[in-house]
């Protein structure tokens, strides 16, 4: 089967900020070749916020970083609004540089002429919520702050698909709810389109309009779910905790078909 990974070329006939068609993944190792993914076929509508949900080592990882265009798919083509942008669990800022110059990073590498980067950077750090801090260095700001600035340096690429691994999973509590009340206002507020990556099922909820459950490996798509819940969801809400336990179940069902603890 071919393979292919492609942006598409006329955003005004898009219908699709991304498009996974049966893709499948293998890597080498000491016993041959492992299948990681197998035949995954997925579509994220422009604006539709989805998250990939399933157990640690289901590939979930993997599927995300073939969409970014970090690797290419044994099998299958992947076609993209646009070159997307990519949120990591680690922030990954410049420690030498400030929480503005990194954005401003981005949008030099997006070819923002100079004299307009200070002005969007800041334009970005305000809508993070974090005005005033365009001249902080990385060790001055809170975990909860670098990834809010890690978030800026994201949406300063202009992207329409915007992909996060796992980005608030080394946060106290307290921290990610309040981040996922800004990932929410921002998703709104923009309208990009967001594939989220989480092992955390009520994560998974609080955010999504849709569910997508991987199975173990080799990953495939187990089910999927879509969440009606209107927003602002909070993670304690009752149809919130029903949806988890749901998922829940089949989650520890797909893990105990594999055999895995």
């Amino acid at each position: 089967m071919a393979t292919a990974i492609a942006e598409a070329a006329d955003v005004e006939s898009v219908e699709h900020a991304a498009r996974i068609e049966s893709v499948s993944k293998s890597f080498s190792g000491p016993a041959g070749q492992q299948l990681v993914l197998d035949d995954i076929t997925l579509d994220v509508a422009p604006g539709e916020f989805v998250t990939l949900l399933g157990a640690s080592g289901c590939g979930k990882s993997t599927l995300l970083n073939l969409v970014a265009g970090l690797d290419r798919p044994s099998a299958g083509s992947i076609t993209t609004d646009g070159r997307p942008a990519l949120m990591f669990q680690e922030h990954a800022l410049f420690p030498w540089l400030t929480a503005g110059k990194n954005i401003e990073l981005a949008l030099k590498l997006r070819g923002v002429p100079k004299g307009e980067r200070r002005g969007r950077a800041e334009e970005l750090l305000e809508l993070v919520r974090l005005k005033g801090s365009y001249g902080k260095r990385v060790h001055e700001l809170s975990g909860g702050m670098r990834q809010r600035v890690a978030m800026a340096r994201a949406l300063a690429q202009d992207s329409r698909l915007l992909l996060m691994d796992e980005p608030f999973a080394a946060l106290d509590a307290i921290t990610r709810d309040v981040l996922h009340d800004e990932l929410t206002r921002i998703w709104a507020e923009t309208g990009v389109s967001v594939l989220f990556v989480t092992h955390n099922v009520r994560e998974a909820v609080r955010l999504a309009q849709r569910v997508v459950l991987l199975s173990s490996r080799p990953g495939r798509i187990a089910r999927e779910w879509r969440v009606d819940i209107p927003q602002p969801r909070r993670i304690e809400d009752a149809p919130v905790a029903e949806l988890s336990r749901e998922i829940t179940e089949v989650l520890r069902g797909e893990i105990r078909r594999h055999g895995q603890h």
